[in-house]
C-alpha cells in the first residue's frame, strides 16, 4: 500500500468518526425519534421507511430489523420499506412520474397513526419530499434523517435528524449508525412491555 492510499483510509476513517462524534450533540432528539416510532408502534401504527439508492438500501435493512430481530428478541414489529416492490416502483415511475414513486405508495398504504422514516442526503430529494408532504396530509408522524444544512425536508418532518458533514457516503455511514440506535430503543421498549408484540408462531 502506497503512503497516499494509506493516508486516504486513515483520512476516511477519522472523516467518520468525527461525523459520528458529532451525533453525540443529538442524543436528546435521537431519544425523541425513537419515541415517536414507539408511539406510533404502541398505537397499532406501521412504520414505512422511504430512501433513494444507497438509502433505499438502508430502508430495507431497519425495516428488517424491526420485522424480524435486531439483538435481543424476534419482534413481528409493523415496519414497511417503501422501495423494495419493483412491479410497483417501475410501474409507477413508468405512468406517472419517477418523482410519484413513493408517494403513491404512501396515498395507497399509509395512514393516521403511522410513522414514516425518510431518508434523503441531501433533505432536497424531490420524491423523498413528496413522500414527506403526502404522509403529512394522512395525518402519518414524520420523522427525517439527512444531512449537510437539512435541505428542504428539515423543515417538513416532525423530527429531523441532520447529520453533521457535507459528504453523501459520511452522511450515509451515520444514518445506518442512527438507524440501529432507534431500532435498540424500539427494542427496548417492546422488551418492557411498552408495544405490544404478535405471538410467536408455533413450529
Amino acid at each position: 500500500m502506497s503512503r497516499s492510499e494509506s493516508s486516504l483510509v486513515r483520512q476516511s476513517i477519522q472523516e467518520s468518526m468525527q461525523a459520528k462524534a458529532g451525533l453525540l450533540e443529538m442524543a436528546d432528539e435521537v431519544v425523541a425519534v425513537g419515541e415517536l416510532l414507539i408511539e406510533a408502534l404502541a398505537g397499532g401504527g406501521t412504520v414505512f421507511f422511504v430512501g433513494n439508492g444507497g438509502s433505499a438500501a438502508d430502508c430495507q435493512h431497519l425495516a428488517a430489523e424491526l420485522v424480524g430481530r435486531f439483538e435481543k428478541r424476534v419482534n413481528h414489529l409493523p415496519a414497511l420499506a417503501l422501495t423494495t416492490d419493483t412491479s410497483i416502483l417501475t410501474a409507477l415511475a413508468n405512468d406517472f412520474r419517477f418523482e410519484e414513486v413513493f408517494s403513491r405508495q404512501v396515498q395507497a398504504l399509509v395512514r393516521s397513526g403511522d410513522a414514516l422514516v425518510a431518508l434523503s442526503t441531501s433533505g432536497n430529494s424531490a420524491s423523498i419530499l413528496a413522500a414527506v408532504r403526502q404522509a403529512r396530509l394522512q395525518g402519518a408522524r414524520v420523522v427525517g434523517l439527512t444531512g449537510r444544512d437539512g435541505g428542504s425536508m428539515a423543515g417538513l418532518c416532525d423530527r429531523c435528524l441532520v447529520v453533521p458533514s457535507q459528504r453523501t457516503c459520511r452522511i450515509q455511514e451515520c444514518h445506518i449508525t442512527l438507524g440501529h440506535i432507534l431500532c435498540e430503543l424500539v427494542e427496548q421498549a417492546a422488551e418492557e412491555g411498552r408495544i405490544p408484540t404478535r405471538k410467536e408462531h408455533l413450529p
